[in-house]
């Protein structure tokens, strides 16, 4: 997990740095105001965020790395992603990059209540190659079966559906309600259910 630092930054937009170029410098230029994590504070909704994260890195060539949201942080439809200074990608760090860390947050549908150690992505690392060609995905899905519901769509990767299907008294998922209150990202299972979402039931 990556922990989020001591101060965000409001921006007017989301970006990216250019090679050579420090996130830290695009910042100078683009904040608009700085807010104090360390006791926490609100992030609205629409807004975007800059947060120099606590933790950085000093890879090795054989290394590089990527992140990604937590899976509670998606279900708290906070879009957030990772930057580093002369990266020009969201999410990927390449072997060698030495240098500290920036999470970019967006709440899409709550207010956020974040502080200094909240902990929103995550970092995966890897060595070596990690891609599979066709027919190794195809020897692989007839050992360990990766999908089912009919015959597996490879094709340069392997294709993932959902069926929702129909659950208890034809529950088929929530939809996020609107103007809520504010959301601990600290806190689980601490906002009532019925007041942050909708159930959303089989009507056919």
């Amino acid at each position: 997990d990556l922990r989020l630092g001591a101060e965000a930054y409001r921006v007017r937009a989301s970006f990216l740095p250019h090679p050579a170029t420090k996130v830290s410098d695009k910042l100078n230029s683009l904040k608009l105001h700085t807010i104090d994590l360390t006791k926490g504070a609100v992030l609205e909704t629409g807004c975007v965020y800059i947060v120099p994260l606590l933790e950085s890195l000093s890879l090795p060539k054989t290394i590089s790395a990527s992140a990604n949201p937590k899976s509670s942080t998606g279900r708290l439809d906070v879009f957030t992603r990772v930057i580093a200074d002369g990266v020009a990608a969201f999410d990927l760090i390449p072997d060698r990059y030495k240098g500290p860390l920036y999470a970019e947050i967006c709440p899409q549908t709550f207010p956020v209540l974040v502080r200094t150690g909240s902990r929103l992505s995550q970092i995966r690392f890897r060595s070596g190659e990690f891609s599979r060609d066709d027919a190794s995905l195809r020897a692989l899905h007839a050992r360990e079966q990766l999908v089912i519901g009919g015959e597996a769509d490879i094709a340069d990767a392997i294709a993932v559906t959902v069926d929702l299907g129909s659950g208890l008294d034809g529950l088929v998922g929530y939809r996020a309600k609107r103007h809520t209150g504010v959301v601990d990202v600290d806190r689980e299972a601490a906002c009532p259910i019925e007041e942050y979402w909708e159930a959303i039931r089989d009507r056919g």
